[in-house]
């Protein structure tokens, strides 16, 4: 992994869009199109186990959700194609400061960015970066839970 590679993955902020449920390239993305296509024909069964268990009443809607999650079709924060949720400056902010990420920026932490844990989460994810390095931040964060 090089820090191209990397740039193509984290998000401004240090956020790993690739493994965002939302992010087109992502394993999200590819396993529920997988179990989907598994799926096929399981309304019948569904219909079936829900005199048994109820839960299997709202298999309609699992369904939809598994649908939007096998849609995704965000770029990642770099992209043109953003369909992050988060008002996030460092979208745009990043290319006038002309960096890859907020630590970078002889204006870090500036009070652009983010209130209260959204603010906190921000600040330890660009200080470790900077502590530890690009390549090896998204190797420790591809080891823990994305959400």
């Amino acid at each position: 992994m090089d820090y191209a590679q990397v740039i193509k993955k984290l998000s401004v902020c240090g956020l790993d869009c690739s493994r965002c449920a939302d992010y087109e390239g992502g394993e999200i993305k590819a396993l529920s199109a997988k179990l989907l296509d598994l799926l096929k024909g399981y309304e019948r069964l569904a219909a079936i186990k829900s005199n048994f268990n109820p839960i299997f009443k709202e298999y309609g809607k699992f369904r939809e959700l598994l649908e939007v999650f096998a849609d995704s079709s965000c770029g990642g924060c770099r992209s043109e194609k953003v369909k992050c949720p988060v008002d996030c400056q460092a979208k745009t902010c990043h290319k006038e400061k002309k960096v890859d990420f907020c630590f970078q920026c002889h204006e870090f932490p500036c009070d652009k960015q983010f209130e209260g844990i959204l603010r906190e989460r921000w600040m330890e994810k660009n200080k470790r970066m900077k502590e530890i390095g690009v390549i090896d931040f998204y190797i420790e964060q591809s080891k823990l839970s994305r959400y």
